[in-house]
Formats: C-alpha cells, structure tokens, sequence
C-alpha cells in the first residue's frame, strides 16, 4: 500500500545554518562607501534580521534618510560588489557538515518543497548556497528574502503564498517548517503557527533556541535521520 503524505513546506535559513562565510569580503561596507560617500558608523549584527532592517538602521545612523530610492540603489551596488567576489567566494567559509545530505535527503521525500526564509537579498542568497553546491534542491523563486520586509516573520506568508501558487495546493500551516540558527527564525515560524527547528551551529546555544520556543532542537545537520524526523515528522 502506498502512503500519500500531505505537501510539506522546509522553509531554509541560510547563515550558520547551512553556510558559514569566515572571510567573504564586506559586500556592504563596500557598497556603502560608494553609494553614501561614507562608511558604516559600525558594523550592525546581522544575525536573524534582514538586509532591509539592516540597511535601513546603518543609513539612519549617518542620518540619512531611507527611502525606498536610496536602498534599491545600495543594493544594487552591493548586488554588484557581491558579483565581483562569487567567484571566489567559496575558497572564503564551507558548507556546514551534513547540510548536503539533509538539503538532498529532503528532496528525496515525497511532496516536499524547500525553499527559503532569509535575511538575504535573492541573488546574494543564490549566491552563498551555490558557491558550497548547495544550490541544485533549493527553488529560489519562490522564497521569502531581506528585501520584502524589515520583519522577518513577514517573509514567511509571503514564501508560503508563491508555494501555494506555483504548486497549486494548500501548506496546512502545520506542514510549513521554518529552520535556522537563532530565536528570529524560531520567532518567524511561531507567529504563523509553522513547525520551528532550531540548529544550534550560530551565536545560539540549544537552551536559547529551546526557550524562543523551537519545538525540535539540534546540534547540527549531521545526523540526516534526526533532520529528516525533525523537519518531515516522519520516517519515510
């Protein structure tokens, strides 16, 4: 008898979750330079926010106003800061252990769809998963990235109504699962009522992630048996 499982939506944070950039190049900074004249006052923390919250904090910090203008013509240069350096960019950080199986294990299951909830921008997004291979399983155009809100949990209904469309079926929010490295990404996913799992390879301990409310923790991706369970709830 063949099981029929309902369509399950992985929602996939990138930075300390599936990829880890030791020395990639300050994109930002550089960018920043060229389009304000000037230097970031500091360097912000970009742990679980977004590149619009970010990029709209580092500009009121000079006391420069944010319009939407200004910030499309940041990312734009930044867009093509982060082009220059692709090339390289993988000789700069690693894959995380296990991503590669867990990315390809998923893609393997019966109706699942992975995409992404992510600070990035979308091509800096392609940019850091396909610099590790990381990017054959991941449909890009369908996720929810840093440019749509200063808010994370805004990303996710946007990611999950493109899901929807170009699937055309229903992501019972029970079947929607957010996973990432810190309380932002377990936060994003509670807020729609999504499965949250936290992977503690960030700035975050198991017991933070426990207490932001994650239903599952784990150390990392390396166990692809105890992802599969974590994210799909089943042994397929």
């Amino acid at each position: 008898m063949t099981t029929t499982y309902a369509p399950r939506l992985v929602l996939w944070d990138i930075d300390h979750t599936l990829v880890e950039l030791t020395r990639g190049g300050n994109w930002f900074g550089t960018a920043f330079a060229t389009v304000i004249g000037k230097d970031p006052l500091y360097t912000p923390k970009f742990g679980g926010r977004t590149d619009r919250a970010v990029t709209i904090e580092l500009l009121e910090a000079v006391g420069v106003e944010a319009t939407e203008e200004l910030i499309q013509e940041l990312w734009a240069e930044f867009i093509a800061v982060a082009d220059k350096s692709r090339p390289t960019l993988g000789q700069h950080g690693r894959a995380l252990p296990g991503a590669a199986a867990a990315l390809s294990t998923m893609a393997g299951s019966p109706n699942v769809v992975q995409t992404l909830v992510t600070g990035n921008l979308p091509e800096t997004a392609h940019h850091k998963l396909s610099a590790f291979d990381l990017h054959t399983h991941i449909d890009f155009e369908i996720g929810g990235y840093g440019s749509l809100s200063a808010h994370r949990p805004d990303l996710v209904p946007h990611a999950v109504g493109l899901a929807t469309t170009k699937h055309a079926t229903t992501f019972a929010a029970a079947d929607v699962v957010i996973i990432g490295d810190t309380p932002f990404d377990v936060d994003a996913a509670l807020q729609h009522g999504a499965v949250a799992v936290g992977v503690a390879t960030g700035h975050f301990t198991a017991e933070e992630l426990h207490a932001a409310g994650a239903h599952t923790v784990l150390a990392d991706l390396t166990d692809t048996a105890a992802v599969r369970s974590a994210l799909l709830g089943r042994a397929d």
